[in-house]
């Protein structure tokens, strides 16, 4: 079954780069080789066609690719999208931050919960830095970080570091179908935490 996608980063000097496709779905790797011979470089933004294959290491990788010859129009409304910088996360984390901050101050069982804040600090790095690589690797056409690795960090309490690293990065800030469940799990961390809060503090009492 054939696939069409946009090539959303590609390495000349490698010869390789990343797919996008169209229907959605992750990226998909592509090789030079796997162009019909003296066909062009892919052009960030140009519409392949290809077939989906396994490696035997499990990875997807695009075969029997040809170039359509037209650019995809997803970059230039995506382009718009992002350019519109939102406060909205940013103001997520503080609220989040101050929230917790007055919790903890306000209840008796403080030197007993300074774990909190601490792990959300130590999670929240530990999503800059996978964020950070995962960009790093997709500007120079290398294998990417899973989505649902990304997803996981924020889920255990990373989110704070991943939405900065989003932000200040642009990073996974286009994609409609990540940024959902992005913050799905987000809402998820935070129930689990307010859950947890309840519990202890009537405990406590």
């Amino acid at each position: 079954m054939r696939v069409e996608g946009a090539v959303v980063s590609w390495n000349d000097q490698r010869g390789f780069g990343f797919v996008a496709p169209i229907l959605g779905g992750r990226d998909v790797f592509v090789h030079v080789s796997a162009l019909p011979r003296g066909t062009p470089r892919p052009r960030i933004g140009e519409v392949l066609s290809f077939e989906v294959e396994r490696t035997p290491q499990g990875k997807r990788r695009a075969t029997a690719v040809i170039n359509s010859g037209r650019m995809s129009r997803a970059p230039a409304s995506r382009r718009k999208l992002s350019g519109r910088r939102s406060a909205v996360p940013y103001v997520a984390v503080l609220v989040f931050a101050a929230l917790l901050a007055l919790v903890l101050l306000v209840n008796p069982e403080l030197p007993r919960l300074v774990w909190v804040p601490a792990t959300y600090a130590v999670l929240g790095l530990a999503a800059f830095v996978v964020y950070a690589v995962d960009k790093s690797a997709a500007t120079g056409g290398r294998w990417r970080t899973r989505e649902v690795t990304l997803l996981a960090v924020g889920l255990l309490g990373g989110w704070p570091g991943a939405v900065l690293a989003q932000q200040i990065l642009r990073h996974k800030t286009r994609k409609l179908s990540f940024q959902v469940a992005f913050w799905i799990s987000v809402i998820l961390n935070v129930a689990a935490l307010a859950v947890v809060g309840v519990l202890v503090i009537g405990g406590g009492a």
